[in-house]
This record gives structure tokens, C-alpha cells and sequence, in this order.
């Protein structure tokens, strides 16, 4: 993927988008069309988001699609949660991709962060 500064954090951010396909893809979840095409919309733009930023040939717009990510990546947590509460993820699922999701949005907000000091 390009010159990637970082590219654990796309192959993470890609590992959880197939999670959430296999998750989403359960019971009752996967009947719920609705929401289950915007959780699964939310966690593919995450991946894709900082694959785009890494490729725009800029920082201003690297920087931009970063934090497209990182919001996309808010969307997802907000998402899945509702997903739970309504019964739809089992509680081990839910624990170990909000773990996911916690932690690659503290790495993406690294990830910006060192994008700006480039642009100083």
C-alpha cells in the first residue's frame, strides 16, 4: 500500500472491516438490511479512507482522508453499540472489536498527528 507511514493501522483497520462483515453476518443482524449495509459501509470507508489519504499525493489531503477515517471509525462504535443493545452482537464480539476500535482510533489520531508535524 504505497509509502503507508503506518501500515498496521490499515491492516488493522482492514482486519475489523471483515470482522464486522462476519459479525453482520449473523441471525438476525444479517436480515436487518439497513443496518447492517451501514455498519458494514461505516467499517469499509475506514480502510479505505486511509489508503486514499496515503495515495492523494499531499499532506493537506493525506490529512483530510485521515480524519475521514477517524470519523468513519466514530460512525462504526456508535453503530455496532446499537447493534448490541438491540441483540444483535454477542457480548465477546462486541468486547473484542470495541478493543479494536478503541485502539485504532488512538492510532489514527497518531497517524494525524504526525502527518501535521510534516506540515510545519
Amino acid at each position: 500500500m504505497g509509502n503507508f507511514n503506518n501500515l498496521e493501522v490499515w491492516e488493522d483497520s482492514k482486519k475489523l472491516a471483515i470482522n464486522i462483515y462476519l459479525a453482520s453476518n449473523k441471525g438476525s443482524f444479517s436480515k436487518d438490511f439497513s443496518l447492517c449495509d451501514q455498519i458494514r459501509r461505516a467499517a469499509v470507508s475506514v480502510p479505505s479512507n486511509l489508503a486514499e489519504g496515503d495515495e492523494s499525493g499531499s499532506q493537506k489531503m493525506s490529512l483530510k482522508y485521515f480524519y475521514i477515517a477517524k470519523a468513519s471509525l466514530a460512525e462504526l462504535r456508535t453503530q455496532f453499540e446499537i447493534a448490541r443493545e438491540i441483540g444483535y452482537v454477542e457480548d465477546s464480539d462486541y468486547e473484542s472489536m470495541m478493543k479494536m476500535m478503541i485502539l485504532l482510533s488512538k492510532r489514527i489520531t497518531k497517524l494525524i498527528q504526525h502527518r501535521q508535524s510534516l506540515l510545519k
